[in-house]
């Protein structure tokens, strides 16, 4: 099972996976999603549960098993 720990950058190892998200405060809830899936928001009642809740949504995600999601891409134009 893949498990996306979100640490500060200047701790990463050479090959930990990362994604950024996006998470404000709601009341007493933290919503979130992640920069390349904004479709799909999780959210916990702290911010170390979001977080928690994020790693699972990623993997969810990026597993394949769910048809149709939605992604975030660049592409050069000129």
């Amino acid at each position: 099972m893949n498990s996306l720990q979100i640490l500060p950058r200047n701790q990463l190892p050479a090959a930990m996976t990362t994604a950024r998200y996006v998470h404000w405060q709601d009341g007493d809830m933290w919503p979130g999603y992640f920069e390349e899936f904004r479709d799909y928001v999780t959210q916990g009642e702290t911010l170390e549960e979001l977080r928690e809740n994020l790693r699972d949504l990623y993997t969810d995600l990026t597993s394949g098993e769910i048809p149709g999601i939605r992604r975030v891409a660049e592409l050069a134009v000129g």
